[in-house]
């Protein structure tokens, strides 16, 4: 069993870059590492390099023609254009890079790693993990193969037979729900913006009957992810008493974040984590979206606190605020940041009203159970 909580991440992610215009043209994983390494929280003993999947541990989920093509990509840096339509890879927001399949891999192999770790039980971050649009023959979402699918696959194949996912990313996770559509091991759960891509996860779509879909109107603040997370995703976890829990974090919530109209701070999400250590013996947290670097950094960085039990400085240290500083970001949300992102590591608590599209959705999941 892991003594302590442990991080999962790698190098690869150091420099690697969908394109100067794609909304993964930021540092994300890396910022994360190095300002936990600033403030301390890190050392040899909590922190383990991802490795690289294998095919063979890829095609547990994906299949091999998809990820022979996958590779192709890599080596050629490009597809003809039949198998750049057939894989969605080069298309629909999924470009041909540099790192296109040993990025993705690195992700799988480490949620593989985690799955694995966390048999007898224990905590891990994985903040490169949460690629919850991919599927088994197709890139999606910026997502080329899903890790959150491959690591619950481990868990189960470890014997487990009660895994509650939960992801609040701002979109639906939907490759999640659909790997296990049919399975009553795993009860997927999606807390997510109503409008946003890929339009999916309806409140009334229960899949084949193991999922929950909260779909929420823009400009969630604060105290309505609290009301969600004590009024139906704790009393949910309760009733299911899963043996591991996995979960997408995805910060594209944040309200500083482009590809969303949510209005969340940090805080609302770190209680989220928060709450739900103890819940079973097993916790696998992984990061997802999130397209604002400096939201991304703070945010995540503060998931690792949460983990840990360490205390949130009031002001960053200068080592941790100059890796702030030194974000290049093009975007016009990146070329004058609040003073705030750079200084501090907790948000100001962002509450507000709740409303009743929130409370109503909540009550009428209640009605399915579990």
């Amino acid at each position: 069993m892991l003594h302590a909580p442990r991080m999962i991440a790698a190098e690869i992610y150091r420099g690697s870059s969908y394109g100067p215009n794609h909304p993964l043209g930021i540092p994300r994983v890396s910022l994360v590492v190095d300002m936990v390494h600033a403030l301390g929280w890190v050392d040899a003993e909590n922190y383990s390099v991802g490795p690289l999947a294998t095919p063979a541990q890829l095609a547990r989920f994906h299949t091999p023609d998809y990820i022979a093509a996958v590779m192709q990509a890599e080596r050629d840096q490009f597809l003809p254009e039949e198998m750049m339509q057939r894989y969605k890879l080069g298309k629909n927001g999924n470009p041909i890079y540099p790192e296109i399949f040993r990025r993705p891999a690195t992700a799988a192999g480490s949620s593989i790693l985690a799955a694995s770790l966390l048999q007898d039980g224990g905590i891990i971050h994985h903040p490169a993990g949460g690629t919850h649009h991919g599927r088994a023959a197709e890139a999606s979402g910026f997502c080329y193969f899903n890790d959150p699918v491959l690591g619950i696959l481990t868990l189960l194949d470890g014997g487990l037979d009660r895994i509650l996912y939960v992801d609040i990313d701002a979109h639906h996770g939907d490759g999640v729900q659909l790997a296990f559509t049919d399975d009553d091991r795993v009860l997927t759960v999606s807390v997510h913006q109503a409008d946003l891509w890929p339009r999916t996860g309806d409140i009334t779509d229960i899949a084949g009957g193991m999922a929950r879909n909260l779909p929420v109107p823009a400009g969630m603040n604060d105290d309505e992810m609290r009301f969600v997370l004590f009024e139906y995703l704790l009393p949910l976890a309760a009733d299911f008493k899963p043996q591991a829990v996995v979960m997408q974090c995805g910060c594209d919530t944040l309200a500083e974040d482009p590809q969303s109209r949510q209005m969340l701070g940090n805080g609302s999400v770190w209680e989220v984590v928060k709450e739900f250590v103890g819940i079973a013996p097993r916790l696998l947290v992984l990061g997802g979206g999130g397209y604002n670097p400096y939201g991304v950094a703070r945010c995540w960085a503060g998931i690792w606190a949460m983990l840990n039990k360490n205390e949130i400085p009031e002001k960053l240290p200068e080592s941790a605020e100059e890796i702030l500083r030194d974000i290049k970001w093009s975007h016009r949300l990146g070329r004058q940041p609040a003073a705030s992102l750079l200084t501090t590591l907790a948000d100001d608590w962002r509450g507000g009203e709740i409303r009743a599209e929130v409370r109503g959705h909540v009550q009428f999941l209640k009605g399915y159970g579990v």
